[in-house]
């Protein structure tokens, strides 16, 4: 394959999937994207560590996402394909990259759907002490992989009500800790600045341990361009998926961490132990607010896990129908890639099991190396774009309907972001050694596609 053609890599990618999403199922998965577990849960140790610069962290990180978003929405909306970023690096850089970034992708997904499986089940034995979590880890895979198994509009309709519950509840917390803020919530003072008097109060290095944590709890935004490939309308849908980004994650990640770290002193033991929005809920005084939260992050919990069987199924269909992976994988019976869902939900459990089988070995070494693929994943989206852009404006000028904002400098810009942050991945012992396990997947996929490519090339 010619690395300057602007042709659909190798076989035609995803034409044989259905269409069956609706712009309200694209439109609610974008919003309902950047809502999940690590947001309601994993943003407690950040503010722990970063204090009420936490904010700042997350508007940096924040800052880097939208333009990754927008890179990967300009070349999505020109080229809408199930493969997404993987099928758009094959185009630009070559078959090795789209191979790379596909299969680490695909594991880290797959890998995701098992984490977020025994995090729910933990909620789930909580209400039901006595239950085996395997249990309902397994039942979740079962209704999640039936889900995936029938027309795609299933998926989409789950996604529709998960997102639109995660909407409505953190909505629902913006609007009542602006109030408590402003001091106009019955019976709540208004904390004025009182929390606020120290920005750093672990110095840089506090920002430092925010900063990472902020830019993994994005994770997950990348799947409105896989589903937009399936839906009526995909140009459309990316184009406004991505159009809309920059608000969601002001709003959402943002707005409500502001809202946290104002009511409640960013040290104090619940914000780790409970949660950041359980710890702002109760020192509001609402009853119930520990359950309450329980029931939005299990359903953040099922809809990531809903939302990567799908995205894992789309990423392996996309690489098999190029060439890249078992051709079982890329059969399709009633528009959906039955094996690719069957083999992604197996691989999930897998991982499930080898937590509770080698929690301390194999199960540690594999979220190693799945540490840093988001990054990886951004940097052949950046430079993906790089290339692409320029072919796009001599080749096919009509296709940019989405447009990457002050080409090239910000899309520099990104990719320094990027590099700033495997430098402080490098200096903080904890994410070290992710770093490296994430490179060294990395190269073996890379070696490994790399050398599939010339043999291809010889044949």
């Amino acid at each position: 394959m010619s690395n300057t053609s602007l042709t659909e890599p190798s076989q035609s990618d995803g034409t044989s999937l259905s269409h069956g999403l609706k712009q309200r199922h694209l439109s609610m998965i974008a919003l309902g994207g950047v809502i999940g577990a690590g947001l309601f849960v994993g943003s407690g140790a950040g503010i722990a560590a970063a204090g009420p610069s936490i904010v700042l962290a997350y508007t940096l990180s924040g800052l880097l996402v939208m333009l990754v978003m927008r890179m990967l929405g300009e070349m999505s909306a020109a080229y809408p394909s199930s493969g997404s970023f993987s099928a758009h690096a094959e185009r630009a850089i070559g078959p090795w990259a789209g191979f790379t970034a596909g299969w680490s992708f695909w594991v880290l997904l797959c890998t995701a759907v098992g984490l977020e499986g025994i995090g729910a089940a933990k909620i789930v034995t909580g209400w039901l002490p006595g239950t085996p979590e395997w249990a309902w880890v397994a039942l979740f895979m079962v209704v999640f992989c039936a889900t995936n198994l029938a027309a795609v509009k299933n998926f989409g309709e789950f996604e529709f009500w998960f997102a639109a519950l995660k909407v409505g509840a953190i909505s629902l917390f913006l609007v009542l800790g602006v109030l408590a803020v402003a001091g106009v919530l019955p019976g709540t003072d208004s904390p004025g600045g009182a929390n606020l008097t120290e920005l750093l109060p672990n110095g840089a290095e506090g920002l430092v341990i925010g900063l990472l944590a902020s830019v993994f709890a994005y994770g997950g935004l990348e799947t409105v361009t896989i589903a937009a490939a399936e839906s009526e309308d995909p140009v459309r849908g990316v184009a406004s998926a991505v159009r809309t980004a920059m608000w969601r994650i002001a709003l959402f990640y943002i707005g409500s961490m502001a809202v946290i770290v104002t009511l409640v002193p960013w040290d104090s033991p619940a914000v780790v132990e409970q949660g950041p929005y359980v710890a702002a809920l109760d020192r509001l005084g609402i009853p119930g607010a520990g359950q309450l939260m329980n029931v939005v992050v299990l359903v953040a919990l099922l809809s990531a896990m809903n939302a990567n069987i799908y995205g894992a199924s789309r990423i392996g269909y996309s690489l098999v129908e190029r060439g890249q992976g078992p051709k079982v994988l890329g059969r399709v019976s009633g528009g959906v890639p039955r094996v690719a869902v069957l083999a992604s939900s197996v691989f999930g459990f897998l991982c499930v099991l080898l937590s509770y089988w080698r929690p301390d070995d194999v199960f540690s070494w594999l979220l190693n190396m799945i540490g840093a693929v988001i990054l990886i994943v951004w940097i052949f989206i950046a430079v993906s774009q790089l290339r692409l852009r320029r072919r796009l404006e001599r080749e096919a000028p009509e296709r940019l309907t989405v447009r990457m904002w002050a080409f090239p400098v910000l899309t520099w810009v990104a990719l320094a972001g990027m590099a700033a942050v495997f430098v402080l991945m490098a200096r903080e012992p904890d994410t070290r050694v992710q770093l490296y396990s994430t490179g060294g997947m990395t190269l073996f996929l890379s070696a490994v596609g790399y050398a599939w490519q010339r043999a291809r090339a010889r044949a």
